[in-house]
């Protein structure tokens, strides 16, 4: 019920949290291309905190991400729902990231759990794990390309 990928990135933890801490800068990382843009202005994130994100898979939708987890340059994650009244159905996955110092760089490992989302008999596929661990490796590599150029 869950999908983990991981990569080494030759930059420091704390500049991978920074970008991954920014709901601006999510567009750019996104590897499924589904993420457009922070529905808002966004300051830094902190655990609790709330935060909308435009986004399309064939329609426009919105999502309201609330970060579950938070410790600084080691550890974030977020729990996105639907935004409205079908929240209730439609969300509750958790994206994670955790940053490992390692020789050469960071050990940067995302997750995406399903375990806790209402629309788990549907995500539970190979092909939707597949299509996901795909999206996440290219996330990865986004992530790279950025912390490494800037």
């Amino acid at each position: 019920m869950a999908v983990t990928v991981e990569k080494v990135i030759k930059a420091p933890a704390e500049k991978v949290f920074a970008l991954l801490s920014d709901p601006k800068k999510h567009s750019l990382i996104d590897g499924s291309n589904t993420v457009k843009e922070s529905a808002e202005t966004q300051e830094p994130l902190r655990l609790g905190a709330k935060f909308k994100m435009n986004m399309r898979l064939g329609v426009p939708y919105v999502m309201i991400n609330e970060v579950v987890e938070y410790e600084e340059n080691r550890k974030i994650a977020w729990q996105p729902r639907l935004a409205g009244p079908l929240g209730k159905f439609i969300g509750g996955r958790i994206w994670k990231y955790e940053l490992e110092p390692t020789e050469g760089g960071t050990l940067v490992r995302e997750t995406w759990d399903v375990s806790q989302d209402p629309a788990r008999p549907l995500l539970d596929r190979p092909a939707v794990y597949k299509r996901v661990r795909a999206a996440m490796e290219k996330t990865l590599e986004n992530i790279e390309k950025i912390v490494t150029s800037e």
